[in-house]
């Protein structure tokens, strides 16, 4: 049968149970500020669940922190990359590649200048663009007549890809003074080479030659 009055032991341990209960609850809710440090925080204890949204900037994150395996497939798409962040050195070598460019992506003015040379060209296109080579040469007469002019005319059908032209004789004071192609309308057609001889005479035999590298265009 329970007493009727409590002893003084039994109130003096209820005394020390509650506030031994009320100094845990007050420990667990008021802690000071800078109090947990990151040595009190248990190994994968900070979950994504317990990270707040937006929480998580680009100025805590480490430099050097995200790596290729971090991003995910497919995240960093064409929109989230900012206006002339992918320049050339930031490209590998043979990043690009013909199944990387998309369709009529490579337009003239994209080409700079000469940037198309024979050794680019694969051999089947470059037998494609020049077909059918022929060479031709003309010269002048061999005199003392101190202006001399030499046309050389490709074969119908061909154009002039190159020239030149080549002085015989007595030339110790003969100059060519112009090779150029000869053009008809649009076409180059052949190709002419002029010489001069300077001084007041007499004038020595000599020649003028006119060469040219014809093709179907």
């Amino acid at each position: 049968m329970l007493k009727r009055h409590l002893s003084v032991a039994n109130v003096l341990s209820c005394i020390a149970l509650f506030v031994a209960l009320g100094g845990a609850a007050y420990a667990a809710v008021k802690i000071p500020p800078n109090a947990v440090k990151t040595v009190n925080i248990a190994p994968q204890a900070v979950t994504n669940p317990k990270i707040k949204q937006q929480a998580v900037t680009s100025g805590k994150i480490k430099n050097g922190g995200v790596n290729a395996l971090d991003i995910g497939a497919g995240q960093v798409t064409s929109e989230k990359l900012a206006t002339g962040a992918v320049t050339g050195k930031k490209l590998g070598k043979k990043a690009v590649s013909p199944r990387t460019i998309a369709s009529e992506a490579v337009q003239t003015d994209k080409i700079a200048s000469e940037s198309i040379v024979a050794s680019k060209i694969s051999s089947s296109l470059y037998a494609q663009l020049v077909r059918n080579v022929a060479y031709g040469n003309s010269s002048s007469v061999t005199n003392t007549e101190q202006n001399k002019t030499a046309t050389v005319s490709c074969p119908a059908g061909k154009q002039a890809l190159s020239g030149g032209v080549r002085l015989e004789g007595e030339l110790e004071n003969v100059s060519v003074t112009g090779s150029y192609p000869v053009a008809s309308g649009s076409l180059r057609t052949g190709w002419e080479g002029i010489a001069h001889e300077t001084g007041a005479g007499p004038y020595g035999d000599w020649s003028v030659t006119a060469f040219v590298v014809c093709a179907e265009l």
